[in-house]
């Protein structure tokens, strides 16, 4: 790879994407970028690309944290750095892999050192490193939860904090954050979202003449990047000179009482949760003014940085698309261009108190004309008399006759074997119980099953496994103790060998793959039982989206089963794929099991961390030959052999009931729940009903 940067001026298209960095090369508080976009589309090129187009800056010489010799930071582990030389270098691009760890990122203390030495050796870490440069996270969806509080939080405060066992170090982290990621791979909690200043959405062109071009210029960059780089170089000085005008120009831009006043309605109107977005669009709108060499900020800088700052914040669920109406937005500016205007007082009424000229009972004015019969709703003097007396209010109402009597709904029956039924809707999501994997595991950090993980808390203590990370204090002291007299201790200080540390070892909660195995067969085409049935399927959905789960989901029906879901992160996705399933056919259930066992089979090599949950949702019915329910009870022994925890969701439905899905169940040595019992509410009543019932008998 050339180490020569595709210039930035050298890329094809996606303005937004240009404008939204550009901004925060201006100004940095408006809180970074996040690019949402398909695979292929050159976010990373474009990031890596604006670093280059920074102002250089000056940093104190030796310091490990770059601080400014003008301000220098007072906390700066390094030192004071009062009259110190500087000099001058470019701003850093640090690029954040998706598996760093905490310590990675913040720095790590060593310990043993601190304790043994009394000496705090800090080793800075990739926030360090950032400080007044770019921090780049690809795949930032990615990322565990944890490891993205952390760096949003270092980001909004500017400053990034070590805390190891009373050991503390603090420095200063203000850099410009760009996370890129692709929605197929699974969306970032709403909550992390809104931490973002800006999103961006880019796709590839669909223009054969812009995807020529671009072809045409990376082809001419491969062949020769610093010939390519040179015909740009005028446009990127030119750039980078606009940067820095913009930088010297934004403090005396002017935020007006009008365009304030825009911004909060436009903010109130979407009804964006919190502050932050009005915070962050008013930043927006001041860099933009800035941007364009203006000293006011303009409607059509409020209008610009609403469609930067808030679609990402629109999200209300996991199964929402991120999005801005743009007839509201033009609604509401309009609405709130105009200056304030005091309020006049109401003249008083010199009629007396009481209903209008329209007697008792008139709701209101005489219509103005404009429904289509005289009236806003085609009830004005022209409306036609309704075909029968008004429908009764009272509760003497005379009950219906023969002819007025409600329809009954006609029952929908399922589809000749064979035969696909169209797709019905799900039913609304609502909170389900709670599944676990049976044991402590060592998956990445969640909130489904027990695991030893990097949070939670303290259960024991053991040798330390590499690098001392997290001292267990008290054992590594009850483990130095019965050494000090041979080790010759002459003082009240402790000494210490490097078998006497412990680290702690913890406990919280991992996430796990849920993998959903659906019947879609003819006994489960009836509409009102497979509404039920995606109903149910979606809400665990959501638990695995809210748990930080994997999810896949196979389905079974016709002549075998198909993997309609490859495991991913994008809950989103399996909503969808959920929403057009259809029904009809057979019932393999057998295909559907040995289909899960092969699925987990590699899942378990490609992560052997994550462990799994199965989730079939069947009635038990298997069909096609006279083998067919054996062989489904052999394919459930295969994954009970292999310790897979299991959940059957039981659909069956009727006045009989033959009980095959609990006996598929016993053969996968897994729970069987009915489609009421997965209800968190129900079972949280049955519950109370039980520890009520012996207070009951004693009354």
């Amino acid at each position: 790879m050339s180490d020569v940067r595709y210039p930035f001026t050298a890329i094809v298209g996606m303005a937004d994407l240009r404008l939204g960095l550009l901004l925060n090369a201006v100004s940095p508080a408006v809180g970074g970028v996040l690019v949402r976009g398909e695979k292929g589309t050159a976010k990373s090129t474009m990031v890596r690309a604006l670093a280059g187009l920074l102002p250089s800056i000056a940093t104190v010489d030796g310091c490990r944290f770059a601080c400014d010799p003008a301000a220098p930071d007072p906390q700066c582990p390094d030192g004071a750095h009062d009259g110190a030389p500087a000099s001058a270098r470019a701003a850093r691009l640090v690029e954040l892999p998706v598996g760093v760890s905490e310590d990675r990122i913040v720095g790590s203390l060593d310990l043993e050192r601190a304790l043994a030495e009394g000496v705090k050796a800090y080793e800075p870490g990739l926030l360090a490193q950032a400080h007044r440069g770019v921090l780049y996270i690809d795949e930032v969806n990615l990322l565990q939860d944890h490891v993205v509080d952390l760096l949003l939080d270092a980001a909004a405060m500017g400053r990034s904090y070590v805390e190891r066992e009373g050991v503390s170090v603090r420095h200063a982290a203000r850099f410009l954050l760009v996370g890129t990621m692709n929605p197929e791979e699974g969306e970032l909690r709403p909550q992390l979202l809104d931490r973002f200043g800006l999103t961006v959405e880019i796709a590839a062109t669909r223009e054969p003449a812009e995807r020529a071009e671009v072809v045409r210029r990376r082809l001419g960059y491969d062949a020769d990047p610093a010939g390519f780089a040179a015909r740009f170089a005028p446009d990127e000085r030119e750039l980078a000179e606009r940067i820095t005008a913009a930088r010297k120009l934004l403090p005396e831009v002017e935020l007006t009482d009008r365009a304030l006043r825009q911004i909060t309605a436009v903010c109130a109107a979407f009804e964006v949760d919190g502050l932050r977005a009005d915070i962050v669009m008013a930043r927006t709108a001041v860099a933009l003014a800035a941007w364009a060499g203006r000293t006011e900020v303009l409607e059509e800088d409020v209008r610009k940085a609403a469609q930067l700052a808030l679609p990402h914040r629109r999200r209300r669920n996991p199964f929402d698309a991120p999005g801005l109406d743009e007839e509201q937005l033009d609604r509401t500016l309009a609405e709130h261009a105009g200056p304030e205007e005091p309020e006049e007082p109401a003249a008083e009424d010199p009629r007396p108190e009481g209903p209008a000229d329209g007697g008792p009972g008139d709701d209101g004015p005489e219509p103005d004309g404009d429904g289509p019969d005289g009236g806003p709703d085609g009830g004005g003097g022209g409306a036609p008399e309704p075909a029968g007396p008004p429908a009764p209010t009272g509760t003497d109402a005379p009950a219906p006759g023969p002819e007025e009597a409600p329809q009954q709904p006609v029952p929908v029956q399922p589809p000749a074997p064979g035969r696909e039924a169209a797709p019905v809707a799900a039913g609304e999501p609502y909170r389900t119980r709670l599944f676990k994997v049976d044991g402590t595991g060592r998956g990445a950090q969640g909130r489904r099953s027990p695991a030893e993980t990097d949070g939670g808390h303290t259960i024991r203590a053991r040798r330390p496994q590499g690098r001392l990370a997290r001292l267990h204090l008290s054992a590594t002291l009850q483990a130095a103790a019965p050494h000090q007299v041979a080790r010759g201790r002459t003082s009240r200080a402790l000494v210490l060998a490097k078998d006497d540390f412990r680290e702690q070892v913890r406990q919280g909660r991992e996430s796990n793959l849920v993998l959903f195995v659906v019947d879609a067969s003819g006994s489960m085409a009836a509409r009102q039982r497979m509404t039920a049935v995606k109903g149910a399927v979606l809400s665990l959905l959501m638990d695995a989206y809210q748990r930080r789960d994997k999810i896949g989901m196979i389905t079974f029906r016709g002549a075998g089963a198909e993997l309609a879901l490859p495991p991913t992160s994008s809950v989103e996705v399996g909503a969808a794929r959920l929403e057009s399933l259809p029904t009809g056919g057979r019932t393999p259930l057998a295909a559907g099991l040995l289909r899960a066992h092969e699925v987990l089979r590699v899942e378990r090599m490609r992560d052997p961390h994550r462990r799994p949950l199965l989730v079939v949702v069947t009635d038990g019915r298997a069909t096609g030959d006279r083998d067919a329910v054996a062989r489904s009870h052999r394919a459930a022994g295969l994954l009970a052999a292999q310790g897979v925890t299991g959940v059957v969701l039981d659909c069956e439905a009727g006045p009989v009931r033959l009980g095959l899905a609990r006996t598929l169940a016993a053969r996968l040595g897994a729970s069987a729940v009915t489609l009421d019992e997965l209800r968190a509410e129900g079972v949280a009543s049955l519950v109370r009903e039980n520890r009520a019932t012996p207070l009951r008998k004693a009354a």
